[in-house]
C-alpha cells in the first residue's frame, strides 16, 4: 500500500518574499533550494555523471562496498525516511540490505514523488510506503501515517553541508528529536558527509570543463524569472564556483559580467559590475567534527564508513 500526502506548500506570495528578501539584502543571495525547478534537477544529474564530480560515486562505492557492515549496523525493520528522496534511487539501492517495513519519501513536491514511489511499490510489494510532499528544511512534523518505531533518517549527499555548521547543528537536532517517538526510544540517522580535502579537487567539482555546474547555476536565473517575473539575462551573468579556505566551504555565486538594472513586478535592483549573487555553499568538514556536531545534536555511538582516498564518508548515528 502507498500513501501520498502533501503538507502545507508554500505559497505564491511566500516564495515571493523569501526570494526579495535575499535580492534586496545588501550582499544578495537565494536558497540553494531555487536552483531546482524542472531543468535544474535534470541539470544535477548530469553534473553527478562528470569525472570532476566525486561525491555522487564515492557515496555509491562506500555504500557498495560496507553494504553488510551498514546494514548489520543499522538492523533490519526501520522505518526509512528518505529526506530530498528525489527519483528515490538511492535508497532504493540498499533495500535488500536494510529491509525496511516502511519507506518514507519525503521532497517538497508529492507530485514530484508520485511515479517514482509508485514504481518502486511495484518492485517490492511488501514495503509499506509514504510519499509525503514538504520542505523539510525549517521544520519537521511527519504526518501520522508516519510508523513511529525504530525512525531511520536518511540523508545522503552531502546535503547536510548546504547547511551553516549552526544550522546543521539545528537540523541534527530536529532529527534527533523526531528519530522515534516510541517508548523503546531506538531511533537513528544514516547520513552522507563530504571530508576536507585539496583545494584543486574541490573547485574543479564545482566548477567542471565542461561548464556543466555553470548551466546548473546560471539556470537560477530562469527560475527566478519565472517566479519572480523578473528579466534576468543570462548572457550578462557567469558562474563563480570555489573554494574558500577559510570558512571551509564551497561558495556558489552568479556574478554580473556588466552593470545592469533587473525589473521585476513591483522592484527592481541595479546591480554594478563584478557584483554577485551568492547562490549556495557546501561546508566541508573533517570526520572528528561532524562527530563532534552529532554528539552536540544528541546522537552517540557513531560509526563512520570512507572510501580509501577519505574523501567522503557515511555515518551512522543512534539516539539512544
Amino acid at each position: 500500500m502507498t500513501q501520498f500526502i502533501q503538507l502545507q506548500e508554500q505559497g505564491k506570495q511566500t516564495i515571493e518574499d523569501e526570494l526579495l528578501a535575499g535580492l534586496n539584502a545588501s550582499c544578495a543571495y537565494t536558497s540553494p533550494k531555487f536552483l531546482y525547478d524542472a531543468l535544474g534537477s535534470k541539470l544535477f544529474e548530469a553534473i553527478c555523471e562528470l569525472p570532476e564530480y566525486y561525491p555522487t560515486r564515492t557515496e555509491a562505492e562506500i555504500f557498495s562496498r560496507h553494504a553488510r557492515d551498514i546494514a548489520q549496523t543499522v538492523g533490519a525493520g526501520a522505518t526509512l525516511i528518505d529526506l530530498g528522496a528525489g527519483n528515490c534511487a538511492k535508497a532504493a539501492r540498499l533495500f535488500p540490505q536494510l529491509q525496511p517495513a516502511q519507506y518514507v519519501a519525503v521532497d517538497i513536491s508529492v507530485e514530484f514523488l508520485h511515479e517514482a514511489v509508485s514504481r518502486l511499490q511495484h518492485r517490492f510489494p511488501a514495503i509499506d510506503m509514504v510519499a509525503v510532499g514538504m520542505d523539510f528544511s525549517t521544520e519537521l512534523v511527519l504526518p501520522n501515517g508516519v510508523r513511529e518505531e525504530n525512525r531511520l533518517f536518511f540523508y545522503p549527499g552531502s546535503s547536510i553541508g548546504n547547511f551553516t555548521p549552526e544550522q546543521a547543528l539545528a537540523f541534527l537536532r530536529r532529527l534527533q528529536a523526531a528519530c522515534s517517538q516510541d517508548e523503546g526510544g531506538a531511533g537513528g540517522l544514516l547520513i552522507g558527509v563530504d571530508l576536507l580535502k585539496e583545494k584543486s579537487i574541490l573547485d574543479a567539482a564545482y566548477d567542471d570543463a565542461l561548464g556543466v555546474t555553470a548551466s546548473f547555476n546560471l539556470n537560477l536565473l530562469l527560475h527566478l524569472n519565472r517566479l519572480l517575473g523578473a528579466d534576468f539575462d543570462v548572457r550578462a551573468w557567469r558562474h563563480c564556483g570555489f573554494f574558500n579556505r577559510k570558512l571551509s566551504r564551497i561558495e556558489m555565486h552568479l556574478e554580473a559580467v556588466t552593470k545592469q538594472t533587473v525589473r521585476w513586478a513591483g522592484g527592481m535592483r541595479c546591480f554594478e559590475q563584478g557584483e554577485r549573487i551568492h547562490t549556495e555553499n557546501s561546508y566541508k568538514y573533517t570526520q572528528q567534527d561532524f562527530i563532534n556536531l552529532l554528539t552536540q545534536a544528541g546522537f552517540n555511538n557513531v560509526r563512520c564508513w570512507s572510501d580509501p582516498q577519505q574523501w567522503f564518508m557515511v555515518c551512522h548515528a543512534q539516539t539512544a
